[in-house]
């Protein structure tokens, strides 16, 4: 009978409205919660049979069904926050966390160290991401970010980068006293050297000029630091000569050193003094040059330091893990790793801000931030909701008054038997 169908047809419209409010509502009430995705409510509709038989148009509607609750992964908001720790993915990539329930896959970056020193979440699940070696270079090691090294061991200068002009107007004739050197040289720029203990040492590097297109210059110290040395004496530990072209470019140079620093570092210490790449070995010549002009020290590098304890932490756009220490390094720790799903909608929520894979989401694609199509992850942010408030009170209200129209038809179907039942008593 087609008046209880009707009736059978009203009560799935009942039940898939409410379906319906339940997702609206648990859209509204996460609408502070942190990495929040929406989700969206699919209906199929029912039909019970074909009224001709297989292959007819003429179809009897049975009402509808749920066929599907779909996360919508739109963009979030960025929130500011005032700590470091706090990370958000701009773009596609999901936060990869481990826990005792196995791997999960989270929007939520709101992450800590726990007193281990491991990044983890909320729920105490570790980050997971790529490690760094004691150079801070990455690796392809996926394993828990977390600060291992609270101290930075002291790095004895093993290269300094000089970048300078020397004057090609000066004349030959002076000759280098190593026992007066500010006097009997043409040029001369101070550096720090560290020695193997992490030590400063001032050196001064004397440049003089041999003829129109070479130089020689000589690396010297305090004779205090100087293992054997005597006080107030420059000590000579490093020299080199310097070839320059017609042109006032660097064509080819070479050095030799030896540091022998007193108090306890290690003695035979190798400092190459490096002035750039010579045309000679396929450069342009240009870090150090032998032009017309004053002699003049542009810029000078080394790469050594002393020891330091860790004074904070940072995160770069790219997600690396910055350990800046007391003594001015930064060394990268370690690198956020993000996860990529050729179908995210197909992932299964799992509560806690977590999803996991499924069949039909695939596997993911675990790689660093801004490769292969991930996102970038910013520090001292937060992805907001994606629940628009007043759009679900608009998809509530039109649940509610679909709830009424289906329960409506529950009441026509019941006051139509009504109408049958009483044509016996009349």
């Amino acid at each position: 009978m087609g008046i209880l169908s009707s009736m059978y047809t009203g009560y799935t419209g009942i039940q898939g409205q409410g379906e319906a409010l339940s997702v609206f509502g648990d859209n509204i009430a996460n609408s502070a919660t942190v990495g929040f995705k929406t989700a969206r409510p699919e209906f199929k509709d029912a039909v019970a049979k074909s009224l001709n038989g297989m292959g007819s148009s003429i179809a009897t509607g049975r009402g509808t069904k749920l066929g599907n609750i779909r996360t919508v992964f739109s963009q979030g908001t960025l929130t500011q926050t005032e700590s470091p720790t706090d990370l958000s993915i701009t773009g596609n990539g999901f936060f990869v966390v481990d826990g005792v329930e196995g791997r999960a896959f989270t929007r939520d970056g709101s992450f800590h160290f726990d007193k281990e020193g491991k990044l983890v979440n909320g729920g105490g699940e570790k980050v997971v991401g790529f490690q760094a070696d004691e150079e801070g270079n990455m690796t392809s090691k996926l394993g828990s970010l977390s600060i291992d090294r609270s101290v930075l061991d002291a790095k004895g200068t093993s290269k300094v980068d000089l970048f300078a002009n020397l004057d090609s107007r000066v004349d030959t004739e002076m000759k280098f006293d190593p026992k007066n050197p500010d006097k009997t040289s043409h040029f001369a720029t101070g550096v720090t050297v560290y020695d193997t203990n992490g030590a400063p040492h001032a050196v001064t590097v004397y440049f003089n000029k041999v003829d129109e297109h070479n130089w020689e210059y000589r690396a010297m110290a305090k004779g205090e630091d100087i293992e054997g040395g005597k006080k107030g004496e420059m000590v000579q530990q490093a020299s080199g000569k310097l070839s320059f072209s017609d042109e006032g470019r660097l064509k080819e140079q070479s050095s030799d050193s030896s540091f022998s620093f007193n108090k306890g570092s290690k003695a035979g210490q190798k400092v190459e003094f490096n002035f750039g790449k010579d045309i000679k070995t396929g450069g342009d010549g240009l870090q150090l040059t032998q032009y017309g002009s004053t002699s003049e020290a542009y810029k000078t590098i080394q790469n050594g330091y002393a020891s330091g304890s860790i004074g904070s932490l940072k995160f770069e756009d790219d997600g690396r893990l910055v350990a800046v220490y007391t003594n001015g390094e930064s060394v990268a720790v370690g690198q956020v790793a993000l996860a990529k799903f050729e179908s995210p909608e197909e992932l299964m929520k799992t509560g806690g801000n977590k999803f996991k894979e499924t069949r039909n989401s695939g596997q993911p694609t675990i790689g660093t931030p801004l490769t292969g199509g991930r996102g970038q992850v910013t520090s001292k942010t937060l992805e907001a909701s994606t629940t628009d408030i007043a759009n679900e009170f608009i998809n509530l209200m039109t649940a509610q008054r679909n709830f009424q129209a289906n329960s409506k038809v529950i009441s026509t179907g019941d006051e139509l038997l009504g109408e049958i039942i009483n044509l016996k008593r009349s």
